[in-house]
């Protein structure tokens, strides 16, 4: 069978998962639980119904649109000028916590796998470095853990993966084309495209932001196009960067934020929001049915005991031990570092940026790393997605 049956299946699933959903939201079973699941025991691993070409052009299109609709919608949700007025703590975590879990994860990776190119080592600590609010869902909308935590988690989680974009591409295009660090042009090649994807994508973002808001005032503008105008700009922001030789998804990410930033009634800006989140979520969840069906059964070969090792501290001590360091002097006690800590779950982004990876470079050499990160994300997805509400509601006791 082709791409297409599975698509199918995983459209059936999300039908049937929506059917529950408001009961599976209570409890510790989430919906990439279920579809990487049900992805993996229908695949190769399991009953093998449906086979998914490895790596063709429906899985290409389907992993740029959901990262293009992911990276400009995360950025939608981050006000800038909340972020200002509480930027002490979520700055902290993006600006310190972040690059020491870049570096953490480098180190402990150079050390397990000696003789492994370093730029591969990196570019793996630099795909587990963002983190996934979605997985831990019930974290970010549990009353029971205090606003300001909540706020934390989410705003780590919107900013962390369109900061990690530009690395992950460097490291790319030294594995990809084998240049050396100390080559100029590419250094500015490099630049290039960040700044002048942000540029341009941010000026998209900020125009549209700006005749939203004028012809919605005017009253020109309905609210069913209100919540469709997210997934346009977005597509914009990437197809006019690309035009013009610079990166697309940069530009998505630079678009989201400049729209939240423009769009002035917060009305608005809920309802493109939430098309762009819904749309997102569907597409996420097809993305998981794809990583289960595609990456796992490719990597599981190689899965061994220092593979196992290294995911499991990706979850715990490279992600953890860099969150309370740069927490030191904000007064908090150990409860609340450590449920910050611990979820940071590697998730959608992680999965978006190995397939693209995938996509680049091949998964043939370079096995033994890549199936590594399969093995990170597909751990974050249980014991993120399980420990949800148990650890929600304990948390949420104990900050009383």
């Amino acid at each position: 069978m082709g791409d297409h049956p599975s698509i199918i299946f995983a459209a059936a699933m999300i039908f049937i998962y929506g059917l529950f959903s408001k009961v599976a939201d209570r409890s510790p079973i989430t919906a990439p639980m279920i579809f990487v699941a049900t992805g993996i025991l229908v695949g190769p691993l399991g009953f093998n119904v449906f086979h998914m070409e490895p790596y063709g052009a429906l899985v290409k299109i389907i992993t740029e649109v959901t990262l293009v609709l992911i990276l400009f919608v995360d950025a939608t949700t981050i006000n800038l000028k909340h972020l200002i007025k509480d930027r002490a703590t979520p700055m902290r975590l993006l600006l310190i916590g972040l690059p020491l879990t870049m570096l953490t994860g480098t180190i402990v990776a150079y050390l397990l796998f000696p003789g492994v190119n370093i730029w591969l080592l990196a570019l793996m600590a630099l795909i587990l470095s963002p983190t996934d609010a979605a997985l831990g869902q019930a974290v970010v909308k549990s009353e029971k853990v205090p606003e300001r935590v909540r706020r934390w988690i989410g705003t780590e989680s919107g900013l962390n993966d369109g900061i990690a974009l530009p690395p992950i591409f460097a490291c790319i295009s030294v594995l990809s084309v084998g240049i050396g660090v100390s080559d100029e042009n590419w250094v500015l090649f490099l630049l290039q495209q960040v700044v002048f994807g942000a540029v341009i994508g941010g000026f998209v973002g900020w125009l549209g932001g700006t005749l939203i808001s004028y012809f919605s005032n005017k009253g020109w503008m309905n609210s069913t196009f209100q919540r469709l105008v997210s997934g346009s700009l977005a597509v914009l922001c990437f197809a006019i960067a690309e035009h013009f030789g610079v990166n697309g998804f940069i530009a998505a990410f630079a678009g989201g934020l400049l729209l939240g930033a423009s769009t002035k009634s917060q009305r608005v800006k809920e309802r493109i929001q939430e098309f762009g989140e819904a749309e997102g979520q569907q597409l996420e969840l097809f993305v998981f049915m794809i990583f289960s069906m595609l990456l796992v059964p490719t990597a599981y070969h190689y899965w061994d005991f220092t593979a196992l090792l290294y995911a499991v501290l990706s979850l715990t001590i490279i992600r953890m031990l860099p969150v309370a360091i740069s927490l030191i002097g904000k007064n908090l006690d150990m409860g609340t570092i450590l449920f910050v800590g611990w979820f940071g779950p590697r998730g959608i982004a992680s999965v978006l940026y190995l397939l693209l990876v995938v996509e680049t470079l091949g998964f043939e050499g370079y096995e033994p790393i890549l199936s590594v990160i399969v093995l990170t994300i597909l751990l974050s997805v249980f014991a993120h997605g399980a420990s949800a509400v148990p650890l929600s509601n304990l948390f949420g006791k104990k900050a009383r």
